[in-house]
Parts: C-alpha cells; structure tokens; sequence
C-alpha cells in the first residue's frame, strides 16, 4: 500500500504559553509513531507527514492518544488529506475578499462534518466577523479588526459546529500547502 500525505492540526498547544509542545520533540513523537517524512510548520501544530493509507479518524485518535501522554496534557488533532489542502488553495475560498491591513481570513477544520441550521454567509450583529461558507469539514470565516480587536469567533463556531474544531490563518494554510 502506498504511502500518502497528511497534514496534522493539533488544537490547543503553545497558546498563550499554555500547553508547551516543542516541535523537535513533537517530531521525535510522530516519528515514533511510524510516520515519515515529519515537517512541522510554525510552532502552533502543524504537521506535515506521510504514512499509509489509512481510515482517518483511526489516525486522529491515535495521534491525539500518543500526543497526549507523551506531553501530559489533550491534544486534539484534526487531519487532512494534502489533497484537500491543495484543492483548498486552488479554489480559494477567500476570493473576492478586499483584504486590508485589519482583516484576518481563516480555515476552521471540524474533525467529523456537522449540520447546522447556521444560514450562510452569517455576518455578527456588529460586522466583525462573517462565516462566509462551508465545504465538507471545513469552514471559511473572515475577521475585521478594524471594528471590534476581540471578536468572539471561536464562541460562534463552537456554538454552531461544537468543540472538536480547530482554525488556522489563511497564510499558514497557503504556507502548508508549500510543504506538499
């Protein structure tokens, strides 16, 4: 069976210096887990690999599980096929957006897709934040500084699509994607 790429999102480390996981050690994890070819991309969870195919929820655990004892603390991980990824950047999601220095566009990743009665696009009451669409797992959201420094985005999304979600910036996604 051949081996195919996958990209990890762990959710929750070196946040705030809360949950501190080195990336050196995180590929010495990884590796010992049987994965090859073990990039980590930024310091925020993002682990470019390869390994054989396999059920990806079966992968998500296992590496959530180990990651887990070896740093002491939950570590959701959430993964991708890099083919999605690729697709992602080819169709950006994100076109026709006006970017400017205050606005931050991202990719929530759900780790099982969810149905929600959220009509998008969804914008809050005060602008700053939009849900501008959904494909499969994954959710595009853009934020707007310019108008409120603390929107409660993650409050949203974890309102409609529940806690087993995380979200990366569009230029880490466009940086993993460089990895492939």
């Amino acid at each position: 069976m051949a081996n195919k790429k996958y990209i990890a999102f762990l959710r929750g480390i070196n946040v705030g210096g809360h949950h501190k996981v080195p990336m050196a050690e995180l590929r010495n994890e990884m590796v010992k887990m049987n994965f090859d070819n073990v990039i980590t991309i930024l310091n925020s969870g993002n682990i470019v690999f390869t390994a054989k195919a396999s059920e990806i929820e079966h992968m998500q655990r296992t590496i959530s599980d180990n990651l887990s004892k070896a740093f002491g603390f939950n570590i959701p991980t959430i993964i991708r096929k890099s083919e999605m990824i690729q697709e992602l950047i080819d169709n950006n999601p994100f076109k026709g957006i006006i970017l400017a220095k205050d606005i931050r566009l991202s990719v929530s990743f759900l780790s099982k897709n969810i149905k929600t009665d959220l009509h998008m696009p969804w914008t809050s009451d005060d602008n700053s934040y939009s849900i501008i669409g959904k494909i499969d797992n994954n959710i595009f959201s853009v934020l707007d500084l310019s108008i409120n420094h603390t929107p409660k985005a993650m409050e949203v999304l974890e309102k409609y699509f529940g806690k087993n979600i995380t979200t990366r910036n569009w230029n880490t996604i466009k940086r993993i994607a460089k990895k492939l």
